[in-house]
This record gives structure tokens, C-alpha cells and sequence, in this order.
């Protein structure tokens, strides 16, 4: 039998993406899933509806243009339609913007541990991965990772709040870092939880795209609006970022289902709030309780915690299951364990406190 190609170099020393894995079914015992960062609340009112009406046109091609879905965005975020870039996930946007950036030779500069998905979508295009360490409390490096900054550089990633370790960083912060940026680099700021901080001074993804024209700001309505099963994200950025991202995307890539639902998402904005806030308490929850054990766990600000537990994350992990809730192990650093119904919250705290 003869041999086949080879791939490209760049696809076989891709690290592979680990997804949050669902818990085993067990009888007479209810089991949590808190190992993807998903949100535990059905869809919002009108998106089930909205969304039956598009599976009854399925027989057609969704709009490529995505001509509803930015007229809504557009007026929500006050910024011109040319200006966004929808794709199947914020991070599938990430992925069209670094392949119409990045190729052999290039660095992208990002906070790690971070979003397991930025080396895979950095080294796919041949560009290195430059991993610059998060401080010991999960926060950004920010002076470390200008630092790393090099003529070879060309993007830079700033994960806000950071998962999965949880901090956010500052506006002022965020603002500082940009306007110190060589000018051939573009700055992405990845604000996927941007629903859940409620710490002091905000990162405001917005202002920093007025302000600064080489910053992009990606967001996406898998977390705090619930369509985590239907992949609509989108970047903000200046209109020729913006149409490079567009032309590197699939065609059709967003469904006309996940358009419709993504619309209908935006209309619910009050259900929104009151489901987000109820995700917040619970964090607080949790975050109080493992601290009120004993445990170190950085500040968060999305919807989920970090645990660094080293050594001890497998045995940790498997204690959880073994209670019937599954978190999400990164072998030898820590555990994320994401918020998620209240009985999940109770049930993860009572295997924390006799671990």
C-alpha cells in the first residue's frame, strides 16, 4: 500500500483541544456538568421561536451577508455594520483573523494559561505561539507580555476575564497596553465572559475600539445569552480588520437558525440580566465557600472558578465525579469548575471540603 501526503508540518504539531466532557448518567443520582463554561439556563424568551421558524426554511442557503444579525449588532453596539465580523464562535473568528494576519515567521503574543484554543488557532496558520505566564494570582502579565512584543510579533491576545484562571484586567490597564503597542501589531481583546465582571473599572471593548484602530474586540453569545449549541460570535474591529476577517470566513458559516436565534437573544435583554445575575450569585457562592475551607482561588470574573491545584488536580477531578458533578481537569495545573445550577454549586462544595 502506498503512502499518503503529509499534512502540513504546522497541522501535525497542533495541541490538541480538550472539550469539556458530559458526566457519565448514573441511576438515582443526578449529575452536574460544570467542565464546560456553558450556561445552565434554557433559551431566552422568543429564541425557541425564532428559531423553529428558520429550521422551516432550512431547504434555503443562509444569508452570507449576515444583513439582519449586524443591523441588530449595529445598533446595539452603535458602530457601523462594515465594522463587524460574524463567524461559528468568537473563536472561530479568531481563527479568520489570524489566518488573514499570520503565516511562517510571525509570533502571537498571549497570556497562558489561557483560552486552550489560542495555540491550536496560532500554530495552524505556521505562526509560533509566544505563551507569556499569567501571574501567580491568574492575571495577565501585561508589562511581560509587551516585553515579548518583537518586529516578528503581529497579533496580541488579551483573554478578558481570563479563562480559565478567572481575573479580568482593567480598563485603564487594557487602554495603557494599547496605546504602547507598536503600531504593527493588532490587539484582540477576547471579552467572550464580558457579562459576568463586576469588579471595579470594567474592561469597556467599545471605547478601546474608538480609541485605538488596532484593536478587536471579539464577543460571542455562547456564554451569557445561552446559544452556546449554535456558535455565533463576532468581532468589532476597523472596517478593513474587519472585511480581512470576512473574507477568510467559511461561506454560510453562521446557520440561518443560529442567525435568528442570536437576534431573537438581543431582543431578551431583560431575561438576560436577571438569568446573568442569578449565575453571579451563585459565583459569589462558590467563591466564598471554597475560600471559607481553606482554599487559594484567584478573583472571578466570568462564570467559573479556578483552582491550582498541581499534583493533586486528577485525584481532585475524579472525587468530583465520583459525587456526580464533572469539572474541567488541565492535568498538573488545576481544575475550572463552572457555574452552573444551584444544587451543582452545593454538590462541588461539599466534595471541596472533604478534599
Amino acid at each position: 500500500m502506498s503512502e499518503i501526503p503529509a499534512p502540513r508540518a504546522a497541522v501535525t504539531a497542533l495541541p490538541p483541544y480538550v472539550p469539556g466532557r458530559p458526566p457519565t448518567p448514573r441511576p438515582g443520582v443526578t449529575t452536574y456538568k460544570l467542565s464546560s463554561n456553558e450556561n445552565p439556563y434554557p433559551p431566552l424568551p422568543g429564541v425557541v421561536e425564532a428559531a423553529a421558524a428558520a429550521v422551516a426554511r432550512m431547504n434555503r442557503y443562509p444569508d452570507m451577508a449576515c444583513t439582519d444579525l449586524y443591523a441588530a449588532l449595529a445598533d446595539r453596539l452603535e458602530v457601523p455594520t462594515e465594522n463587524l465580523a460574524a463567524g461559528t464562535g468568537s473563536v472561530a473568528v479568531l481563527y479568520h483573523l489570524l489566518q488573514a494576519w499570520c503565516q511562517d515567521g510571525d509570533d502571537v503574543v498571549f497570556a497562558w494559561r489561557s483560552f486552550e484554543a489560542y495555540p491550536i488557532a496560532v500554530t495552524v496558520t505556521g505562526a509560533t505561539p509566544v505563551k507569556v505566564p499569567v501571574t501567580d494570582d491568574g492575571r495577565h502579565d501585561l508589562d511581560a507580555m509587551m516585553a515579548a512584543i518583537t518586529d516578528r510579533t503581529r497579533v496580541v491576545v488579551l483573554c478578558t476575564p481570563n479563562n480559565p484562571t478567572g481575573p479580568a484586567i482593567t480598563h485603564t490597564e487594557v487602554a495603557d497596553f494599547c496605546a504602547r503597542v507598536p503600531d504593527h501589531v493588532l490587539v484582540v481583546v477576547d471579552e467572550a465572559y464580558r457579562e459576568f465582571v463586576r469588579s471595579p473599572d470594567p474592561v469597556d471593548g467599545m471605547a478601546l475600539h474608538r480609541a485605538f484602530p488596532r484593536v478587536v474586540v471579539l464577543r460571542t453569545f455562547a456564554k451569557a445569552y445561552g446559544l452556546a449549541g449554535f456558535r455565533v460570535g463576532y468581532a468589532v474591529a476597523h472596517p478593513e480588520v474587519a472585511a480581512a476577517v470576512r473574507a477568510c470566513a467559511l461561506p454560510f458559516g453562521v446557520s440561518s437558525v443560529a442567525q435568528a436565534a442570536a437576534i431573537a437573544s438581543l431582543d431578551a435583554e431583560a431575561a438576560l440580566l436577571e438569568r446573568v445575575e442569578e449565575l453571579v450569585a451563585e459565583r459569589t457562592r462558590m467563591l466564598a465557600g471554597l475560600r471559607e475551607q481553606g482554599w487559594t482561588v484567584p478573583d472571578a470574573q466570568g462564570n467559573f472558578v479556578w483552582l491550582g491545584v498541581g499534583d493533586r488536580t486528577a485525584d481532585l477531578a475524579a472525587a468530583a465525579e465520583a459525587a456526580g458533578v464533572v469539572v474541567r481537569p488541565f492535568a498538573g495545573e488545576g481544575i475550572r469548575v463552572s457555574i452552573g445550577e444551584p444544587e451543582a454549586t452545593t454538590r462541588f462544595l461539599e466534595v471541596a471540603a472533604r478534599n
